[in-house]
């Protein structure tokens, strides 16, 4: 059978962060409820349409998943294995905050089935979490950690965000050194971007950033000390131990299926891109917005270069039988000089200096002008 993922969205959190744009917001116990009784009737029916594939990664992203508490979460996924054909071997993963996750029972969510938690750490500077809007300490954030540890949570992550007002190399080494300190097997690093309608965005003016120039030096710091700790970048933002990249995450950056459940969840199947607008009530009337057609050529070049790995020219021929455009291999050519890219007989790839313009060089590439 075809192989597919299954994204979850919880739109709930304790309080809203100052930099976060994702659909979320506070609500009581009685919505909660509410919210989980429509999930799971969307989940039974969307599992007798797709009973034809076979789910191997499931992914609970919100909001705070970890914000409904051990039994919620386990009724959401005891409907999903119920409602989908789920691979024996499926990447199930939950997002947790450590404020939330202090009250979570890990032997229980193990023993239901997720083997996968990612965890928002953000840094490990109480400053600098504080100046994010983030309501633990990292001492807490440590806390929760070994708990899952030694529930036999093998398969963790943490987020980090660089570029963080005040941060400098310093509290930056100090972050990393915590996250690999925790023995987690993967760690994600994304620049701050100040979003439209946060917090951060109705005080920019007087946020103290780093420029352009500073942006690129944290971001090679960070990538050279994650790789001294045994973190391979295989994503622009994503770094791994070997064996635990995640298995859901790649799904999108290769182009393959998934089904996404939720106000504000984004589905790719059968060549269509459709999506549950940010909106509670349009998921409650299961209305969803048709966006594109989607896994053409020029797609999947620019989510496989997102990728360490690159574009390798042998499986872009075997999934669209042509051969990489010789437009595009001269305009890549041109970059080399510059460093932003690597390319060989083989593959197309960007390097760590490409990665920090990857918009840029990815429009140049696929311009047809």
């Amino acid at each position: 059978m075809k192989k597919m993922g299954l994204y979850i969205h919880i739109p709930f959190c304790k309080s809203k962060c100052n930099y976060c744009n994702f659909y979320s917001y506070c609500a009581d116990e009685n919505e909660y409820n509410t919210y989980i009784d429509a999930l799971i009737s969307s989940i039974i029916a969307h599992g007798k349409t797709y009973r034809n594939r076979t789910v191997d990664t499931v992914y609970f992203g919100g909001g705070t998943p970890s914000a409904l508490g051990t039994d919620r979460l386990n009724r959401i996924l005891h409907a999903v294995i119920n409602a989908f054909v789920i691979a024996s071997d499926a990447e199930i993963t939950f997002e947790a905050n450590p404020t939330s996750a202090d009250a979570l029972d890990f032997v229980g969510l193990k023993e239901a089935g997720f083997n996968r938690i990612s965890f928002g750490l953000q840094s490990a500077n109480d400053n600098e979490l504080k100046i994010l809007g983030r309501r633990h300490t990292a001492e807490e954030a440590k806390e929760v950690i070994y708990a899952s540890q030694n529930a036999g949570f093998d398969n963790l992550s943490l987020d980090l965000i660089l570029c963080v007002p005040e941060q400098t190399k310093e509290s930056l080494k100090n972050s990393i050194d915590f996250a690999a300190s925790c023995g987690v097997q993967h760690i994600s690093a994304y620049i701050l971007k100040i979003e439209e309608g946060t917090p951060f965005d109705k005080i920019k003016g007087s946020l103290s950033l780093p420029t352009d120039d500073e942006q690129s030096e944290i971001y090679e710091y960070a990538v050279n000390l994650l790789e001294e700790y045994g973190y391979a970048q295989y994503e622009i933002s994503n770094f791994a131990k070997p064996g635990f990249e995640s298995r859901h995450n790649l799904r999108y950056w290769y182009d393959e299926e998934y089904l996404g459940l939720g106000p504000s969840a984004h589905s790719f199947i059968d060549g269509k891109r459709f999506y549950y607008p940010d909106d509670i009530k349009e998921f409650y009337a299961n209305n969803t917005v048709f966006e594109s057609t989607g896994g053409d050529s020029d797609e999947y070049m620019m989510l496989r270069l997102r990728l360490k790995e690159g574009l390798n020219f042998q499986q872009y021929r075997e999934r669209f039988g042509k051969n990489v455009d010789d437009r595009i291999i001269r305009k890549a050519s041109s970059l080399l000089p510059e460093q932003l890219v690597e390319l060989s007989d083989d593959s197309l790839r960007l390097t760590v200096k490409g990665f920090l313009v990857s918009n840029a060089i990815i429009a140049y590439l696929l311009d047809n002008t």
